[in-house]
């Protein structure tokens, strides 16, 4: 059995990243793997490498044959030519000191946000308000009407 060590392709599809593995030539490229050594993303500055060199030493002593690939990034790895990339810095700190170039005083003092102002009251249409007016009189006709039945009734009962 021919034993490779080769990429296999993981990620999406603009955004790939490898991992190194050991395994079958007859395999496809992204099928089983016998084990895996290693990681390579291209996309990042520096590009990350990260391969078990013990790893890849035992199986290169064992017959395995590298890619071409696989074998510059083991032989950047060998010489210690691998960049590494700078730690990131916190949020928190990045914001410290942009208050602190602005001039301005941290907040962190303070009780919490500022709160929501209220919204405005919206006025109701002229439409709407004449109908309310004809609603009111047809209800005052409704009334009265009743009230001047009761009084004549009432009229008619002292007579």
């Amino acid at each position: 059995m021919a034993v490779k060590i080769r990429l296999k392709r993981m990620g999406k599809i603009r955004a790939p990243y490898y991992r190194v593995v050991v395994m079958d030539s007859r395999t496809k490229r992204d099928g089983r793997a016998i084990e895996e050594i290693g990681k390579y993303h291209p996309t990042e500055q520096p590009s990350l490498i990260d391969i078990d060199i013990e790893r890849a030493h035992y199986w290169l002593g064992q017959g395995a044959q590298p890619t071409e690939a696989v074998a510059a990034l083991i032989k950047i790895v060998d010489e210690g030519k691998l960049q590494t990339k700078e730690p990131k810095t916190p949020k928190k700190d990045l914001y410290e000191a942009a208050v602190a170039a602005a001039g301005g005083k941290n907040d962190a003092g303070t009780d919490g946000p500022t709160p929501r102002k209220k919204a405005a009251k919206k006025a109701e249409p002229k439409a709407d308000a004449k109908a309310d007016e004809k609603t009111d009189e047809k209800t005052d006709e409704k009334t009265e009407a009743p009230a001047e039945a009761a009084a004549d009734e009432a009229a008619k009962a002292e007579a």
